[in-house]
């Protein structure tokens, strides 16, 4: 027993005991959510970190990722040659995969097999082909993903396993084959569209290695900067084939356009040689006939003389549309641009044209608008040239009725009505479009032929068969016409009715006055002799000589011949009033030059004047460059030699157009 102290003091021990006990399930109440909320957040710590750990790991996979890529790419991309693009891109997948093998299949031209074209450790691929329609390589074209497929696949099956050595995992996949053809405006090429290539990675054989995500995605880009790459050189090659085949049409274009230039320059040799070697026996025709015309002749012979000169006149205007259409085709005939009196040239034309219509009892009347302008600017002679062959047309294909030529200023309002397709007039201040239409009561022409006029060779063979011509005329004059910005066209309602011919051209307003300008008509001088006049010939071509000294003596002129430039420049003297000499000789300009220092006071020199068969306009540029007075262009008759003269001597320079 204990004592009553001992109990009292144990009874108060407990009972304190117990008061703690209770204080402490007081706190412990208040302490254990406490205590669950911080173990419920270090559990959350825990995940977080987890959770973190696993995007570092992510994020480090990324970025070796994105390094072996742009480590790939750039090597890929260093070169745009197929061949080292893909041999690049297997070379560095093993290097950075740790490979066993790795290969590519390319397929065929017929697209129906997949051949085994590199390797990573086969440096000679053997070439085994595979179909392409197999389930794996299906499996495989119809996903944009890395695939893993079984390593006895027909396309894994690179090379054989020997002993007891497991295959490593394989996965395949597709890189697209970009071509030039399957680019398209404002789109991408459909799937459908594409061909794939197929590319096989196998790892180390009897291996626990298996392939990571981080890994297939780096297969699956480097296979999408494959299919760029050799898109890029897809293009490539194509544009070099393009290159070459454009260096191959230059070079083709090159030779074609010298042999062009050859021909146009042998045409223009033969062109210039045949001009001058007919012009000249042309000349001693017409001069001869001009000469035997004005001596005493029966009316049988004179007949015969003027048949003769009339077909050498026929045969000269030949030559002359000849000529003037080939330097029309070829681009180097221009316009020769001046003031000239445009009443004149009608009333000319009208001249010139009356003798052979009065023989067929054709009157031909001229009807000239009140607002015509007297003046106007353009080229006087292809103007002439073109009424004359449309009015020569006229009278030609007309046995009888009436014949009319009729001229005005076309109005603005007239010329929109006129609809050709090759005719575009653009009215100014200073240009007038004029009209003229030839109208006759000849034979007329089936409407069907009318386009057939304007051909060159061309003749309407209802109507023209027996009425001579060449067919070349409205074929120069449309070319003519086409110069001057015009347009020509031909009206007739069929055979019988006649036909209307009209034209029109497009001329610059003058302001010259009757009194400020000379009209260019040929002289009419009372003069028909020139009895004593001195004149020297120059020609090394003695027949031509002999006309030429001809047609000079019967005007009356005292004439010198010489052969050659030396002995012309030790016979002329100041008693020489003209010195007509053929430039065609060897040194045939210099001589000219040569004069004009032996006589340095003009009164002195005699009037030098060029006489050539040459029509290009060259011969009269040289001409006019040493310093000559004149050109006349051969064939000349007796009529053309008298006025020459008297131009030459009255107005002391005459060139005429070539």
């Amino acid at each position: 027993m204990h004592t009553r102290t001992v109990a009292i003091v144990m009874t108060i021990a407990k009972v304190l005991t117990a008061v703690v006990s209770c204080i402490t399930a007081l706190m412990l109440v208040h302490i254990i959510p406490d205590l669950l909320s911080v173990k419920t957040r270090e559990l959350f710590l825990k995940n977080k970190a987890a959770e973190l750990d696993r995007e570092m790991g992510l994020i480090r996979t990324q970025e070796e990722t994105g390094r072996h890529v742009r480590m790939l790419t750039h090597e890929i991309r260093s070169t745009l040659d197929r061949h080292t693009i893909l041999k690049t891109t297997l070379v560095e997948l093993g290097r950075t995969l740790a490979l066993e093998e790795c290969a590519l299949w390319m397929p065929t031209r017929t697209g129906l097999e997949l051949q085994l074209s590199y390797t990573l450790r086969q440096q000679n691929p053997v070439g085994y082909t595979v179909p392409i329609q197999l389930p794996v390589i299906n499996q495989v074209f119809s996903s944009n993903r890395a695939v893993k497929i079984s390593p006895n696949s027909p396309v894994a099956r690179m090379r054989p396993f020997a002993g007891k050595y497991m295959p490593g995992e394989v996965v395949a996949v597709r890189v697209p084959l970009l071509h030039l053809s399957n680019f398209q405006i404002n789109d991408w090429p459909e799937l459908s569209t594409k061909r794939y290539a197929l590319m096989v990675l196998m790892l180390p054989s009897d291996s626990a290695r298996q392939w990571h995500a981080y890994e297939l995605e780096l297969v699956e880009v480097v296979a999408d900067q494959v299919a760029v790459a050799l898109s890029h050189a897809a293009i490539l090659e194509e544009s070099m084939r393009a290159r070459d085949l454009l260096m191959e049409q230059n070079v083709a274009l090159d030779l074609a356009r010298r042999e062009a230039e050859t021909a146009i320059r042998a045409r223009n040799d033969f062109l210039a040689v045949m001009n001058h070697e007919m012009r000249t026996p042309m000349h001693a025709i017409i001069a001869l006939s001009s000469l035997l015309q004005e001596t005493e002749l029966t009316s049988e012979q004179r007949l015969m003389v003027e048949t003769v000169l009339r077909s050498s006149n026929l045969l000269a205007t030949l030559i002359n549309d000849v000529l003037d259409l080939s330097r029309l085709e070829d681009g180097s005939l221009q316009l020769e641009l001046g003031t000239f009196n445009l009443h004149v040239v009608f009333r000319e034309v009208v001249n010139l044209i009356k003798p052979i219509a009065s023989v067929k009892r054709l009157p031909i009347t001229l009807n000239l608008a009140p607002d015509l302008p007297e003046y106007a600017i353009g080229d006087e002679k292809r103007l002439m040239q073109t009424l004359l062959n449309v009015v020569g047309n006229a009278v030609k294909f007309s046995k009888e009725g009436d014949i009319s030529i009729t001229a005005f200023v076309a109005k603005p309002e007239s010329l929109r009505e006129l609809r050709f397709p090759d005719f575009f007039p653009v009215p100014s201040d200073n240009h007038f479009y004029l009209r003229v239409q030839v109208k006759d009561d000849g034979l007329g022409i089936n409407p069907q032929d009318i386009p057939k006029l304007f051909t060159k060779f061309a003749q309407n063979q209802s109507s023209a068969r027996n009425s001579g011509g060449s067919g070349l005329g409205l074929a120069i004059c449309k070319r003519f016409v086409n110069l001057m910005e015009g347009h020509i066209w031909i009206e007739s309602e069929g055979l019988g009715k006649g036909c209307t011919a009209v034209f029109v051209v497009k001329l610059g307003w003058s302001n010259e006055s009757k009194h400020s300008f000379m009209q260019k008509v040929p002289a009419n001088h009372g003069q028909t002799t020139f009895c004593g006049l001195k004149v020297l010939l120059m020609d090394d071509n003695g027949a031509s000589r002999t006309i030429t000294k001809g047609l000079l003596v019967h005007l009356g002129c005292d004439v010198t011949t010489v052969t050659s430039t030396d002995e012309c420049l030790r016979v002329v003297s100041q008693e020489h009033k003209v010195v007509i000499m053929d430039v065609c000789m060897p040194d045939g300009f210099e001589v000219a030059i040569r004069i004009h220092e032996k006589f340095t006071k003009r009164h002195e020199r005699p009037l030098i004047v060029a006489l050539t068969a040459n029509t290009n306009k060259v011969t009269k540029e040289n001409c006019m460059r040493v310093g000559m007075d004149g050109v006349i262009l051969k064939p000349v008759s007796v009529d053309k030699m008298r006025n020459v003269l008297s131009d030459i001597l009255e107005h002391r320079v005459l060139f005429e157009a070539m």
